[in-house]
């Protein structure tokens, strides 16, 4: 595999290159990616936006993601977790966030799911749990043991649009391992507790 370079950009920063040509990806990129999450709301959101992503391109749903927060109530589990048919309907109704049934429908679950883990500890003491021992290297993987693992744990709590490509994409956003190339001026400063 060819070694992937971070790209410099106007300011004179080298950036992983997908954090270039959009303003929102380099905001983005510069003060979110990688960077550790806490609390349960935090940790649903960033799930959900995973699984929202699937098949889409991260700046759709960074364009959308104030809809997302509106749509989904801040990303309170307890909230979701009560929605009903008529919150599925007024969801594929929002032009505002992606409108794909079986994803809204897994928001849903999750944000059920979410609340059923309060018992064991919560989402985010669960998804750390699987932050991988070893040293991940950047752009070499879109899967890994430990996204597998932490994918398959979840579909046996209840979740839904969890697969270990979408798990991977949510460890490097979350910061469970640094996602930033060598090069890239955000290395070894993003991730940490």
């Amino acid at each position: 595999m060819p070694r992937v370079r971070a790209v410099i950009g106007d300011d004179g920063l080298a950036r992983c290159p997908w954090a270039t040509g959009d303003p929102l990806n380099l905001a983005y990129h510069d003060a979110e990616w990688g960077v550790r999450v806490h609390g349960e709301a935090a940790y649903l959101e960033r799930l959900t936006l995973e699984a929202f992503q699937s098949g889409l391109s991260w700046l759709t749903i960074l364009r959308k993601r104030p809809a997302f927060r509106a749509a989904f109530a801040g990303f309170d589990a307890d909230t979701i977790a009560a929605y009903d048919e008529h919150d599925v309907a007024r969801l594929m109704a929002d032009t505002g966030i992606v409108r794909n049934r079986l994803k809204v429908e897994a928001a849903i679950t999750n944000a059920r799911a979410t609340v059923g883990l309060r018992s064991a500890g919560g989402l985010e003491d669960f998804v750390l749990s699987y932050a991988p021992a070893r040293e991940v290297v950047p752009y070499a993987e879109t899967t890994s043991p430990e996204s597998t693992a932490l994918s398959k744990a979840l579909k046996k709590q209840g979740f839904a649009f969890v697969g270990p490509t979408t798990m991977h994409a949510l460890m490097e956003a979350i910061g469970l391992f640094d996602p930033h190339l060598p090069d890239c001026h955000r290395r070894g400063v993003a991730s940490g507790g």
